[in-house]
Order: structure tokens, then sequence, then C-alpha cells
């Protein structure tokens, strides 16, 4: 039989109760060394963009179309606007590394403190299985949006320092006014956090089925990375279009004008439907899991 907790649990909790738990989770969350570090890997790689193209360009160069052939995309925009680090940024993070952030602060989220003993604490009343669950999701979701902020932000200030900023030129040869492009720059931010929400309830159902919050970080991990491999092979391009990493990149069309809805919404989409699959399943573990540690 699933352990809540001692009698009480039962009773319905204010909406001021559950505001703190989430405030509780979000505080937790981000109190963490682990967390604190992944942030600052995060912030860290514009920086290091920044200046490999500042060193590649310091002689009055280019890097051509295409940043030479290679390297993320709107590299080769960089150098005459500042504010396209930020698009390189996010477009170099977003394949691994925020995903891998978000991987490691899911697949922790339950498992940890199944591991560490305290998950039986915090079912005590009136917390509740889904209440809790819901607050732990949440707090991901925060960690999504703060996490590609950071990106961002650190893209932008990089980018002032070691580049000129100004008018815009977007993708369909469209100049924008900076102030427009940088409203742009932020649509661009909160697309991409939206399409880690997927791999974040992912991560959480992973954390209930196990009590190491090293393995469920593990297996996020590695899933993600399985995930990514299968959608470069050429033969599975049938599945392609259904795993979460597929129209990650789709976030380029909100710098066209007219911006191209259809990716867009088709990787929100497929974000929204992996979220409830796996927030469902997560659910109906956590709330029929034996919990006794």
């Amino acid at each position: 039989m699933p352990a809540d907790g001692p009698p009480g649990a039962g009773r319905r909790p204010s909406p001021l109760w559950t505001l703190g738990l989430f405030r509780s989770e979000i505080v937790t969350t981000f109190r963490r060394w682990r967390t604190l570090a992944l942030l600052a890997v995060l912030a860290g790689v514009p920086l290091l963009v920044g200046v490999a193209v500042r060193i590649e360009t310091g002689d009055g160069g280019s890097l051509g179309e295409g940043g030479g052939g290679g390297g993320p995309a709107f590299i080769a925009q960089v150098t005459n606007n500042g504010l396209f680090l930020v698009f390189t940024s996010l477009a170099a993070t977003l394949p691994f590394f925020l995903p891998m952030s978000i991987g490691v602060v899911a697949g922790d989220a339950i498992a940890g403190e199944a591991g560490g003993g305290t998950l039986r604490y915090l079912l005590v009343a009136p917390a509740g299985r889904t209440r809790l669950l819901l607050a732990k999701y949440a707090a991901t979701l925060v960690f999504c949006l703060v996490a590609t902020l950071v990106v961002a932000a650190s893209a932008l200030v990089v980018g002032a320092l070691l580049f000129p900023l100004g008018e815009v030129t977007l993708i369909s040869g469209t100049t924008v006014p900076f102030a427009e492009g940088l409203l742009r720059a932020l649509a661009v931010a909160v697309a991409v956090a939206l399409s880690l929400t997927g791999i974040a309830a992912l991560g959480l159902f992973i954390s209930t089925l196990t009590n190491s919050g090293i393995a469920a970080m593990a297996a996020t991990v590695g899933l993600l990375i399985t995930v990514q491999i299968l959608d470069t092979i050429p033969q599975l391009h049938a599945v392609h279009p259904y795993l979460f990493p597929h129209h990650w990149l789709s976030f380029a069309d909100l710098l066209r004008d007219p911006v191209y809805w259809d990716e867009i919404l088709s990787n929100l989409g497929l974000q929204a439907l992996y979220a409830a699959v796996f927030g469902s399943a997560a659910w109906a573990r956590f709330t029929a899991r034996d919990i006794t540690v």
C-alpha cells in the first residue's frame, strides 16, 4: 500500500500552502550548488563562442556564409551584429547543454529526495503526492526558463562587448530596429524554453522509477543522446517528426518576416504531447508507489 505519511494526510491544503510548497521547491532547486554550476556552464558557452569568433575575425576577416562551412546557425552574422550571438548561443546549447541541464534537474527531482531519505517527510500532510509532483515539475519548468534566459543574457552582454550592435537583418532579408530585434530574441528564448518541457516531463517520469538520483539523471541524459542519434539516421525519417528534439531549431522561424508558424506550432504541440503522456505516467507511477524511505 502506498504511504503518504501519518494520519491527517487527507486534509485539503489551502492555496497559500500550495503556493508555499511551489516556492519552497523553487528555492531548493536554485540553492543547490549543482544547479548553480549548471547555470555557470551555460553562461560560459556564449563567452567561449564570442571570444572564438572575435579571435577568428580579429584581423578584420569574416567567417563567411555559414561560419566557414561549419559552426552553429547565425554564427556568420555575429561579427556584424552582436545580437546574433544570442541566437548562435541558443542554437549551440539547445542540442545538448540545455537539455542535459534539464535532464539533471528533472531526473533528480523525485529520485534525489528518495535517495536522500527526505521524500517521505515531504509527503507529510497536507502535501499529497499529486501536489508535490506538480510542484516538482513546475520548479523544473522554471529552471527551463531561467537556464535559457541565462544563455541569452550572457550572449547579449558578450555580444555587446565584443561586437557592434544595431539594426537587425532577419533571415528573410528585412531589416528591423534593434528594439524589435531584442523582442524577437526574447521570443526565441521563450520558444527554446518551451521546447524543453518534453524532456522535463520525461526526466520527471524516469525520476519516479528509481531511488537513485544519479541513475535517474544518467538515464535521462542517456536517453537524450540516444534520441538525438536516432534523429540523424536517414533510414528512420518516418519517426523523426515524433522525436522530441526534431523541431527544436524551429525557433529560427521567429527571425523571418512574416514569421513562419508551422514548424514552431508543430514543436509546441509535440512538447505538449510529451508533457501530457510522461507527466501522466509520472503521476500514475508516483501515486501508486510504495514509499518507505
